[in-house]
């Protein structure tokens, strides 16, 4: 519920650095309507957009923790069941992709699970929108497109997507690892607080090219043209096959809502 009524700091701040650059006038005036439409969702505590989102949740498991009492994942479930209920949150899930049906409770949740060193428990909820993510996309680069291939690849998913994500975005992407850890390492990627560089100096530079040459191609502040499309780029790499470079772009509206716990 928290994630769905209270828009984070670092979103806040991004935005307001987004109003104070953007040049188009209709672009200042939608970013500002984003901002108070923050304003009102925290001081009513109703839901910042109508999309509450797949609940996708990130579990951090400390190795000395015993779960006792039944499923950590049923518990995670319970949990995404009360809060979109209680909550007044859209159910969104339907239970067979192809029939359509929907589950009443917006579970199940999607729950990834990483075995860390340690006593905690920590757990991560990332409401993800339809529109965002619909316009996420994967490609398997040959290695020597290299460099340029990937920023190109970056590029041409963020103008193929256009208002769809209703931008301004915040742009993940993941570079090597496999078909699947390319996208993982973006969606972790989203994670990260708005701006913050990859700590990787060489990556680093790519995030702030990547995002210069985003908000240059003119979409803009819900793709009615401006300076401001991204608000950030976030770059994850993992280790490739010598024969691979995959390359995965995650792409999430301005409604960028997590929030954890650590038990």
């Amino acid at each position: 519920m928290d994630a769905n009524y209270f828009l984070g700091q670092d979103m806040i701040d991004a935005l307001q650095n987004a109003y104070d650059k953007e040049i188009s006038l209709t672009g200042k005036e939608i970013i500002k309507q984003i901002m108070d439409n923050a304003v009102v969702a925290k001081s009513e505590e109703v839901p910042m957009c109508q999309d509450t989102g797949f609940a996708v949740v990130f579990v951090e498991l400390g190795q000395d923790v015993h779960i006792e009492g039944g499923s950590l994942e049923d518990a995670i479930n319970e949990g995404v069941r009360r809060g979109y209920t209680d909550g007044f949150l859209r159910k969104s899930i339907v239970g067979h992709p192809l029939e359509r049906e929907n589950t009443g409770d917006n579970t199940p949740a999607v729950v990834y699970y990483k075995l860390v060193p340690g006593d905690n428990l920590k757990i991560t909820v990332a409401p993800k929108g339809g529109g965002s993510e619909n316009m996420s996309a994967i490609k398997m680069l040959k290695p020597a497109e290299g460099l340029e291939g990937v920023k190109q690849f970056v590029l041409d998913t963020v103008l193929a997507a256009g208002s769809n994500p209703c931008p301004p975005v915040i742009v993940g992407v993941g570079i090597g690892g496999t078909f699947e850890k390319a996208a993982m390492l973006s969606k972790e990627s989203l994670l990260r607080a708005v701006g913050t560089p990859n700590p990787r100096p060489d990556i680093a530079v790519l995030e702030k090219e990547l995002l210069n040459s985003i908000n240059n191609l003119g979409i803009g502040p819900q793709g009615l043209g401006g300076r401001i499309t991204a608000l950030a780029v976030h770059v994850n790499v993992y280790p490739a096959h010598i024969a691979s470079l995959p390359v995965a772009v995650n792409i999430n509206c301005h409604a960028n809502r997590h929030k954890e716990i650590i038990l």
